[in-house]
């Protein structure tokens, strides 16, 4: 089908072009506060405040500590490509700043009604602009300590197409905590406030400890127990802090990644962490990892995303090869015990198709390597996953109580203090509802700290806070309402579930298999992986070259 244009071609009005150009920089509120946080961050500022109500779209309010912008240039900021950052088309060969394109200012301006209050050092008196529609409406002079203080309101109220889009302001709150809280473990020499709808919810010391700031975003639990990364021999340089083997996490959302102190998203630096644990974990863990890569910005183009949140590497395989061996060099360090890797079954036969709705009544055999429940049925030899099968089992059981509200509480003894991170906080603060109807207790405790008093019976095995965390996790996504029981049911199955490694006796296992059988999809666990691999009659036949 041709498309047919209803209107000439024309130069789009200015106003316009600001707007769509602001889009490409300004996706969420998140990013405003991105922008605001790396001007300070290329001012020097020793102290950052960032304070937001309503998600971030009634108010964003950024203050710092930096070396203030002149009263000569103050409106010159608000200029698109308008910066101090860059000076010649060289330059952009060897960016040392974040922010360089010179257009955090005009864009944030362009959707929302902005103040700024600046004063440089050599100053008496500051500057004081307020914009609306991104055109200045008024001028006057103001006192403030040195610095730059920018109050960003009614966001994207001017533009309805991108405020619809946006998600709860709990949601927007999360990814605010998030940012912040990378960039304070990006520059931990800073120190970085967060106050969201009036409690702080984030507060780092600015000493330089990068475990101190680390046990402030994920607690103390956490940060003593990470290990130093310090491959400072040759470039690239690689520092920062890892888990050991015996603490991981289900998401990828543990991995924070610096370039030259820039927040990246990096599929290469993700693999070569991945890579460098390969053996060390159990399947479906992550490790968390705090990273800065130091190279020479010649080395690096940033300026491939509108954004700034991705980089190309010169010699992305020498980035590659120095992570895997920071990382190594560390765990070799590790005087902690190494997990043993729960991997898929791979039989060295190939398991031929059957039908998956039903299991055959199965005979357990015995038990392989603690992990592997061997059972004989009319259709041969079946090897299962005990944790995948014990997950598909607690999984559908979870579901199907929940659905008749008889879902079995366990209230505890003692409460359980749990420290969540800002952006578990606010998966909580939009959530807790879900937690709330599978049975959960939890009790404001004072800063981020909260008392878990009752929990689902389910949960008998293991660390009750470390269910609580992950599940919150697990519930980060924007799914439905109706996958959001899903993720709860999957997580506490996966957490209550018998592990890889555990030895089951004949009754254990017959009642494990028993169960099995009578739920809906007994060869997948919730999360899609096999339970188990069959190996048909006439398959051993063949292999031990028998007559049919």
């Amino acid at each position: 089908m041709r498309l047919k244009y209803a209107m000439p071609i024309k130069v789009l009005d200015q106003q316009l072009v600001s707007k769509i150009a602001a889009g490409e920089v300004v996706e969420r509120p998140a990013s405003v506060v991105k922008e605001l946080v790396e001007n300070a961050l290329d001012a020097n500022a020793t102290l950052i405040s960032v304070e937001v109500q309503g998600g971030g779209t009634s108010l964003i309010r950024m203050a710092d500590s930096g070396c203030g912008i002149p009263e000569t240039e103050v409106e010159l900021a608000f200029h698109r490509y308008a910066t101090s950052k860059i000076d010649r088309l060289t330059d952009l060969e060897r960016i040392t700043t974040l922010g360089f394109r010179g257009e955090a200012l005009p864009s944030i301006a362009a959707v929302a009604d902005v103040e700024i209050t600046t004063i440089a050092e050599d100053e008496a008196v500051g500057s004081h602009l307020k914009l609306q529609n991104g055109d200045i409406i008024s001028r006057e002079k103001r006192g403030r300590p040195r610095g730059t203080t920018v109050t960003v309101r009614h966001l994207f109220r001017n533009v309805p197409a991108r405020l619809k889009f946006l998600k709860s302001p709990a949601t927007e709150n999360g990814h605010i905590a998030n940012l912040v809280s990378q960039y304070a473990l990006a520059y931990p020499e800073v120190r970085f406030t967060l106050s969201i709808d009036g409690r702080t919810t984030l507060q780092t010391t600015g000493n330089g400890m990068l475990r101190d700031v680390a046990a402030e975003v994920y607690g103390m639990d956490i940060a003593t127990s990470m290990l130093n990364v310090d491959r400072t021999d040759d470039l690239p340089l690689v520092t920062g802090l890892i888990s050991p083997p015996s603490l991981s996490r289900s998401t990828r959302d543990y991995l924070s990644f610096f370039v030259n102190r820039r927040w990246v998203r990096s599929g290469l630096l993700a693999k070569a962490v991945t890579d460098a644990y390969q053996g060390q974990l159990m399947s479906g863990k992550n490790p968390i990892a705090i990273l800065n890569i130091a190279l020479p910005p010649e080395d690096l183009e940033v300026n491939v995303h509108p954004a700034k949140t991705e980089v190309r590497f010169r010699n992305s395989q020498s980035v590659y090869t120095a992570v895997i061996k920071a990382i190594e060099h560390s765990l070799a360090q590790s005087p902690l015990p190494k997990f043993k890797t729960e991997e898929e079954p791979a039989p060295l036969l190939s398991a031929e198709s059957f039908d998956l709705a039903s299991l055959p009544i199965l005979r357990v055999v015995g038990q392989l390597s603690s992990s592997y429940i061997l059972a004989e049925g009319p259709l041969g030899l079946y090897l299962i996953d005990q944790h995948a099968a014990h997950e598909r089992i607690l999984f559908e059981k979870i579901l199907e109580e929940r659905s008749q509200q008889k879902l079995e509480i366990q209230g505890l003894l003692e409460p359980v203090t749990i420290e969540l991170s800002p952006q578990q906080e606010q998966v909580l603060n939009e959530k807790g509802e879900l937690l709330v109807k599978f049975g959960f207790t939890l009790e404001p405790f004072g800063g981020r700290s909260y008392l878990l008093r009752a929990l689902p019976a389910v949960v008998k095995n293991g660390d009750p806070a470390e269910a609580v965390k992950t599940l919150l996790d697990s519930l980060a996504g924007d799914e439905e309402p109706a996958r959001r029981e899903e993720r709860v049911a999957e997580s506490l199955a996966c957490h209550s579930a018998i592990r890889a490694g555990e030895s089951l006796t004949e009754e254990e296992m017959r009642e494990l298999v028993r169960q099995l059988e009578q739920t809906q999809k007994p060869r997948t666990c919730p999360h899609g992986r096999p339970s188990m691999v069959h190996l048909s009659s006439r398959q051993l036949e063949r292999e031990f070259r028998r007559s049919g």
